[in-house]
């Protein structure tokens, strides 16, 4: 299972978050990411070409409540030429703004509200959503599962596992903060997970000191669950 470092906090991206890529290169993680709030189009575009510089595949997440500003940052995800561009719920806008592109497009299922996002609909809902998404070209989904509101959170990683059938990457995002969140999505089907609050804050492993500490506890973990 991949796991995707967010340089983000409560659902946007840290000031610092050009520092932080520098702070973990001796990890030599494989996938970083960012969110399309929290900072400037010019500081993503450094924070993206800082990401590659660094060996990782770069991830984007949208969490715009708008439609526009959905589209606009999916624009920008193109542009910057991000590996990954997760969340937003415009799927087939998506999939047409990146026709052409490299970039590999994976949209909220479900019905996320809010910012920070929280998540609505039954998992049956959810499974539909992947089934459009398969139909649609997706490269997989972004799953909120821990920030459900409406379903248990292993039952939808279960329906996006469904829905995609062995075809898709099912990426889990918000709210994984221990080796027992790990290991249980990825028994559900899980392919990805997200930290960043949790290793940023130093919460994941407490007690086990800063944020490098904090991210090779998590990739043991990882390791662990397969």
């Amino acid at each position: 299972m991949d796991f995707i470092f967010m340089l983000t906090r409560d659902d946007a991206t840290v000031a610092n978050a050009l520092d932080l890529v520098e702070t973990v290169r001796p990890l030599a993680l494989r996938h970083i990411g960012f969110k399309d709030v929290g900072a400037e189009p010019e500081t993503l575009r450094r924070l993206a070409a800082g990401i590659r510089q660094a060996g990782a595949s770069v991830w984007m997440e949208i969490v715009s409540t708008s439609h526009d500003g959905e589209l606009a940052s999916i624009a920008l995800g193109r542009d910057l030429g991000v590996d990954f561009l997760m969340g937003g719920v415009a799927a087939e806008d998506g999939v047409r703004l990146l026709q052409g592109s490299p970039t590999r497009y994976l949209p909220f299922a479900g019905k996320p509200v809010g910012h920070p996002t929280r998540l609505g609909g039954s998992a049956r809902e959810v499974e539909a959503h992947c089934r459009a998404f398969a139909a649609l070209g997706c490269a997989g989904v972004d799953i909120l599962a821990y920030r459900a509101t409406e379903a248990a959170p292993l039952d939808l990683v279960a329906a996006c596992r469904r829905g995609f059938g062995d075809k898709g990457k099912v990426v889990v995002a918000g709210s994984i903060d221990c080796a027992e969140r790990i290991a249980a999505v990825r028994a559900a089907g899980a392919d990805a997970f997200t930290i960043g609050t949790a290793a940023i804050d130093g919460s994941y492993a407490p007690g086990a000191g800063p944020l490098e500490a904090q991210l090779r506890a998590v990739l043991r973990d990882c390791a662990a669950a397969g």
